[in-house]
């Protein structure tokens, strides 16, 4: 290392500690009281989590008795094989997969275009249907009607009962608009026209290429949506072998009672309700993994993006 890069080197480290040293003694222990508070809410939010991986690993009859805390204890993985025993498990899992594929396409497809031409200062009418919009956000037509004109439509027991409904979302529509106005410039636009490109392909070509963090925070918002979803499933699916994986957990948590069959009262048949009692309160925490693990590999591709969009959207626009 040459004597000027040593020098510089020395004179940036002794600024570092300099600043370090001058710090004072109130700033350490609100540094201190901030590093405490944040590690306090780091495993308030980290237990119940770690705790759920664990328990769907660990013997039922241990996790129900309440001796798994902290480590698991006789590793099984019995609760995973009673799940995947059933296969409306997978189906769901599936079909879940299909409908959140098939309702962010839609959503994106709705939500951009409406975004960017309410971003436009020339576009004519367009703070009076953006007050349409925002007014449904907190005025909706109730249950009832909705369920008429889903069964109007013909969506009754088919996919689109789950996408068409909801394919606008008015508050991410507001976020991409604001996203759009901010980042897109005018003075962009009108270079594009001076090269002969028209509005459509101006969206096409250079505003949606522009626009990969805020597509990115769609993506991950309106997939969790769909993800999540479950009433209208419950409301417009009649067929279960079209129904998401939400409702089938639900059959199995909640209506199916094959687990606990009803049995005699014999030493040995009661052993065996308990423990399948114990094998049905695993199952809770092993639907809880496989129902979350998309969601949980989805979302470290968008994080880099997550700030950026988010930020975006508390501008004002």
């Amino acid at each position: 290392m040459s004597l000027f890069k040593r020098k510089a080197s020395e004179n940036t480290f002794s600024d570092f500690t300099g600043s370090a040293k001058s710090r004072s003694f109130e700033d350490r222990v609100y540094d201190a009281i901030v590093f405490v508070v944040l590690t306090l809410v780091f495993l308030i939010v980290a237990y119940p989590l770690y705790f759920i991986i664990i328990s769907s690993i660990s013997d039922p009859v241990l996790v129900a008795s309440g001796q798994v805390t902290f480590w698991p204890r006789g590793i099984t993985f019995e609760g995973y094989q009673e799940v995947f025993k059933k296969g409306e498990v997978m189906r769901g899992f599936f079909n879940s997969v299909y409908y959140t594929l098939l309702g962010v396409g839609v959503s994106l497809v709705v939500t951009l275009p409406t975004a960017y031409a309410l971003s436009r200062d020339d576009f004519f009418g367009r703070k009076v249907i953006s007050i349409f919009y925002v007014l449904t956000m907190f005025v909706s037509g109730g249950l009832i009607p909705t369920y008429l004109v889903v069964r109007s439509a013909g969506f009754i027991d088919t996919v689109w009962a789950l996408v068409i409904p909801g394919a606008m979302g008015v508050y991410n529509m507001m976020v991409a608009r604001t996203f759009f106005k901010t980042n897109i410039s005018p003075e962009l636009l009108d270079a594009a026209k001076i090269d002969g490109c028209n509005d459509t392909w101006f969206f096409l070509r250079i505003v949606l290429p522009l626009s990969g963090a805020i597509i990115a925070i769609l993506v991950l918002w309106i997939g969790v949506g769909h993800w999540n979803s479950y009433f209208n499933a419950l409301l417009y699916l009649n067929q279960r072998e079209r129904q998401p994986l939400q409702l089938e957990l639900r059959y199995i948590l909640i209506l199916n009672t094959d687990y606990v069959a009803s049995q005699g009262m014999s030493l040995e048949a009661i052993k065996e309700q308990r423990r399948l009692e114990a094998v049905k309160e695993m199952l809770k925490y092993s639907l809880i993994i496989i129902s979350s693990l998309p969601v949980l590999l989805l979302y470290p591709f968008i994080q880099k993006h997550f700030v950026k969009g988010v930020t975006v959207g508390s501008l004002k626009g």
